[in-house]
């Protein structure tokens, strides 16, 4: 006989179980960049580290072959490990010293929480993975997953009401165009369902029925608000807008599969299916 979640009839399952694809497409599509356009990436490397043009390339195989074994769940605790330090390192090494320089500037800070959810999500799929790691190693990293993803909900959730006529889901720059129809009450739908998801997780209430859903939500965003974007900017001329429009789509695809990670940790279901 088929097992059923507590919340319904495998519904729930299905959703999270789309955090693998929602997280691995958007590594390749981010990896390509690197091998294909490798001088967009250069500035970002920095210039005290040696062989500057040789870590762009290697970055980008390296998140291709990241996002295959995602995607494939093989090896995902190895994967899903050194992903994870791979974006913190990226904080580290870049994003954070960027924030501290611009203080003033939230679009850096936002990238910072932006990157450390990545990470923290990257963890959570090694933490849960089919034979992978066990013990304490599993709890440390499911742990500090959650606590970096949620710290990014929270962060997100407040500049969705501070700014209400971005882009919702990782609120960067880029605004949302005027044909979306109610595009600020759209943005405070987001942050509030943001905000609900960090208090779910925190008080432990319904906590993967409620991170499942928001996680969902972002999913729809990115099928019919950030899908068309992208549509249009492929009809546009100039290469940088195609780019940036693939990249906002990818980056809030990322998004959503860091939530459903955050969900699949989540509450006494099974964690890998």
């Amino acid at each position: 006989m088929k097992p059923y979640s507590r919340s319904g009839p495998g519904t729930i399952d299905r959703i999270v179980a789309l955090r693998h694809v929602c997280f691995a497409a958007p590594l390749a599509v981010f990896g390509t960049e690197h091998l294909f356009a490798p001088h967009l990436m250069l500035p970002l490397v920095p210039r005290y580290m040696p062989w500057r043009s040789f870590w762009v390339y290697f970055v980008g195989c390296a998140l291709i072959a990241a996002s295959v074994s995602i995607a494939t769940r093989i090896a995902v605790r190895w994967s899903g490990l050194l992903v994870g330090i791979m974006m913190f390192l990226f904080v580290a090494m870049i994003h954070f010293p960027g924030a501290v320089a611009l203080r003033t500037n939230r679009i850096v800070w936002t990238v910072v929480f932006r990157e450390m959810s990545f990470g923290g999500a990257a963890w959570i799929l090694a933490g849960t993975a089919m034979n992978g790691w066990r013990g304490r190693t599993r709890r440390v990293l499911i742990n500090v997953g959650r606590l970096f993803v949620v710290i990014a909900l929270f962060v997100f959730g407040v500049e969705h009401f501070l700014h209400p006529t971005g882009l919702p889901g990782v609120p960067l720059q880029k605004q949302t165009p005027a044909w979306v129809p109610g595009r600020v009450l759209l943005d405070y739908v987001t942050g509030a369902a943001l905000l609900i998801a960090g208090g779910s997780v925190l008080l432990t209430r319904n906590t993967r029925l409620v991170v499942t859903c928001v996680g969902g939500w972002i999913l729809l965003l990115v099928l019919v608000v950030y899908g068309p974007i992208l549509i249009a900017a492929l009809f546009q001329p100039g290469r940088g807008v195609k780019i940036e429009a693939l990249n906002y789509f990818a980056d809030t695809l990322l998004f959503a599969g860091t939530i459903l990670a955050l969900a699949s940790a989540s509450g006494d279901a099974r964690l890998e299916r």
